[in-house]
This record gives structure tokens, C-alpha cells and sequence, in this order.
């Protein structure tokens, strides 16, 4: 059953914003074949591969399948760094650029945390692959590839998209006597809800704002500042300061409400997700892959996916998602010609139909294939709802913190948040202290 689900869910997820792409440039380096049915190496290599696709993300035995898949068809070997996606993993990410050890292939992002790689000269644009490879992932839709904001050229082939929603435990709801937020739930709402199940003895929200406040950041964002405006930086604009102000408030309400976990500013993300798979929390905001995580670790059908609820500025159903990672190769490989086409082969193996068709069907994440008929039929509660939520929303923005300067948005995830909870920052101190590091 649950392969049927996969082959069909394969073709399916198209929420729309994802894309694939392809390259550049000289050297004598054979043609490629990689795609569904990759061709044997002439000349077998290793490859340096480093992507997020770590041990905790819910599409990571997808990934090992499908390389061990290209390694037995090519005759090459990967060598994979892979590790979940946080500010410590991006930190070293980049010091290894800087130390000269950088991978052969890089799955990241194409937005601010991607600028230094860009402006560094360390990864390949598209167009300059294309070059020689010229079918470089044409299975997908190039006008969905996202752009760097470093130099408006394009460098990631992605896999698939993403969105984020709200999760919920439906059996610690019902203990509460509470219900699962609809599209029409209003935040004032919400908070009712989160009163009733902390009466009821359980956390209302899991949340690691000492790691990964990230995803409530942008919805509390996104409620004062609203959709329309949700990607202006507090540099642009008063209004864009005071929506950031107002919504990093936010943490300090639910903190001093006792609605987050007593540890949240000491814990670990994968401590409070936890928290959820063992019935001790109701809510969590987390992204599409966390579907296949919970399939993996819990009972699916004792969970759903909802919209994270709004207010009189922004509608439940307006949301965030879309590309903004993907496959690179880096300058290193592509200098060295008897990794080039071996790189070329891989990333286009690991963004062909099959492989990205997988990854939506699994977490119910968007994707940019040409060919994207709908899903009907669902295995679990917790698939059906998250389709019905990502095909349901109204719009989808793009992730504010994705254009924000790394170590201006590093200093305020990992030290400021949680000192705004706490209530030994205020939230206007710590948006004018990330103005003055944007600003540099």
C-alpha cells in the first residue's frame, strides 16, 4: 500500500514553486547520463557530497536509497556529509569553504545564506553548466528555480519545495477537549486553545527558541506586518520595524503565558519535537519534511497539519513556502575534470522524476515536475491533512529570515529571541540591533 501511495503521490505534489536546472562551462568532460537511468563511469571517482538531508529529516532514507542507487549504476562512490539544517550546520558549511575543504556537490540555500559561496566564486551557476551539459535537469520547470539574491544568477537545482504549517497532536487536543485550529481560527482563538491544554497538564507548544525559533518567527512576523509585506526587511521601512517589534513580542506572550516548554531556552529542537511524538505537546510549527518524520516515529494518523491561525492582517491561509535550497556544484568539482561530469551525473540522478516524486510523495512537499496530476487517496490522517492544508492556501511567501544578513539573523535566532523571552531584551532593542548589523 504504502508503495502504491509513493508511486502515486510520486507524480503528484505540485503546490508549485520548485524547479530544476542546469549549467555551464568548459572543459572536455564526457556527456552525462544521469536523470532516472544513470550511465556507467569511464572513469570512476568519489564525490564530497554535503546536503541537510541529515539522520532526523524525514526524507533521509530516500536520499541514501537513491545515491547507493547511482553508485551501483556509475561505478563512482559518495563520501556524505549530510547533517539537519541549523545555524551550526550553515556556520560550518561555510568554514569549510573558507578552510579550503569544501565538498564536490552542496545541497543549500540559494538566498543570503548562500551569498558568500556566490560572491566567493565557490559554486557553478546554471547557465555556465548548461554549457556543456545542456539537458542539465530539464525534467523540471526553470522559471520556478530560485534566483540568488547575491547576484540574480541562478545555482540551485532543487528537489522540492517546502511549506510550513502548524502541527498538532490530536490526542493531547482531546484530553484538552479541544479541537484542531481550522482556516477560520483566529489567533486570539489559538490562545484559548493553548489555556485549555496547559490546564489540562500538557505543553501547549513545542518550540526550541534556544535553536530553532525560526518558523514562529516568521508567523508572528507575519501577523503584524501582513502578507503583502512579510519579505521587507526593518531596514526598508518604519512599518517593517514595528511589524518585527511587535512580532517578536510574541515570544515574550506565549513565554510568560507558560505556553512553551519549561526547558525552551535551554533545549534542543529535536528534545521538542519529541515532545509531540510522546503526547506531552499540541502544537508545533515545523516544514513539509517533518511529515515523513512523524511517519517514521510515531502514529501518523494520531497527528494533522493545519494552517498556523492569522488575524485581522494576515488570512490563516497565506503561508509560508517555496524553493530556496538545492543541489550545487562547487567550482572545485567543476575545475577538475575528472569530477565534472561525475557531479553533473549526480545531481541530475538525485533531482530526476523518480527521486523528486519520492521525496513530495513522503512529506507531501511542492515540486516542479512537468507532469503533476492530483492525490486522492492517503494513508494516514496526518498525509491526507497536510495535502489539503499546502493545496488549500491562498498565497506563499517566501521565508523573510532567507534574505536576511547571516550573522545579523544568527546573533538574533541564537541570542536574542530567547532573551526577549525572558524579558531581558526588549524586542525593539533587538530589532535595532539587527539593523545596525544588516547595515553593517
Amino acid at each position: 500500500m504504502k508503495r502504491k501511495f509513493a508511486l502515486l503521490l510520486a507524480l503528484v505534489m505540485c503546490i508549485g514553486l520548485l524547479a530544476a536546472c542546469g549549467g555551464d562551462s568548459g572543459s572536455s568532460a564526457p556527456a552525462s547520463t544521469g536523470g532516472d537511468n544513470p550511465a556507467p563511469s569511464d572513469n570512476p571517482v568519489e564525490l564530497t557530497v554535503v546536503t541537510s538531508y541529515g539522520q532526523e529529516d524525514g526524507n533521509r532514507g530516500i536520499y541514501e536509497e537513491s545515491y547507493k542507487a547511482w553508485e551501483a549504476a556509475t561505478g563512482n562512490t559518495v563520501h556524505d556529509s549530510s547533517s539537519m539544517s541549523n545555524e551550526e550546520w550553515k556556520a560550518q558549511v561555510l568554514s569549510d569553504f573558507e578552510a579550503g575543504s569544501e565538498p564536490d556537490v552542496l545541497f543549500y540555500f540559494a538566498f543570503a545564506d548562500g551569498d558568500p559561496l556566490v560572491n566567493g566564486g565557490k559554486v557553478v551557476p546554471i547557465d555556465e553548466i548548461r554549457a556543456e551539459f545542456p539537458d542539465y535537469a530539464s525534467n523540471m520547470d526553470d522559471a520556478r528555480i530560485p534566483a540568488s539574491t547575491a547576484d540574480g544568477k541562478k545555482y540551485v537545482v532543487p528537489t522540492t519545495g517546502i511549506w510550513e504549517g502548524l502541527f498538532c497532536n490530536n490526542v493531547v487536543l482531546a484530553e484538552a477537549g479541544v479541537t484542531a485550529p481550522t482556516v477560520d481560527t483566529t489567533w486570539d482563538e489559538f490562545l484559548e486553545m493553548c489555556q485549555k491544554v496547559k490546564d489540562a497538564g500538557y505543553t501547549p507548544i513545542a518550540v526550541s527558541l534556544a535553536s530553532v525559533p525560526h518558523y514562529w518567527f516568521e508567523f508572528l512576523i507575519m501577523n503584524k506586518g501582513g502578507f503583502a509585506d512579510h519579505l521587507q526587511m526593518p531596514t526598508e521601512s518604519e512599518a517593517a520595524r514595528t511589524a518585527w517589534i511587535e512580532g517578536l513580542e510574541g515570544f515574550r506572550q506565549l513565554y510568560e503565558l507558560g505556553y512553551l516548554p519549561d526547558n525552551t531556552l535551554t533545549n534542543t529542537d529535536d528534545e521538542a519535537v519529541l515532545m509531540m511524538a510522546e503526547d506531552k505537546a499540541a502544537f508545533l510549527i515545523d516544514g513539509s519534511w517533518k511529515v515523513g518524520w512523524f511517519k517514521s516515529n510515531a502514529n501518523s494518523d494520531n497527528y494533522s497539519v493545519t494552517y498556523v491561525p492569522g488575524n485581522s492582517v494576515r488570512s490563516a491561509d497565506e503561508i509560508i513556502g517555496g524553493a530556496s535550497m538545492g543541489y550545487m556544484i562547487t567550482r572545485k568539482a567543476w575545475d577538475d575534470p575528472d569530477k565534472r561530469a561525475a557531479a553533473v551525473s549526480f545531481i541530475e540522478h538525485m533531482t530526476s522524476d523518480d527521486v523528486v516524486s519520492r521525496m513530495s510523495a513522503n512529506n507531501l512537499g511542492t515540486n516542479a515536475l512537468k507532469n503533476s496530476p492530483a492525490i486522492t487517496d492517503f494513508p494516514d490522517k496526518i498525509s491526507e491533512t497536510a495535502y489539503q492544508m499546502a493545496t488549500g492556501a491562498a498565497k506563499q511567501s517566501g521565508a523573510v529570515q532567507d534574505l536576511a544578513a547571516v550573522d545579523a539573523r544568527n546573533e538574533l535566532f541564537t541570542n536574542d529571541i530567547p532573551q526577549i523571552a525572558a524579558g531581558q531584551m526588549t524586542a525593539e532593542e533587538a530589532v535595532d540591533k539587527f539593523i545596525a548589523a544588516y547595515n553593517g
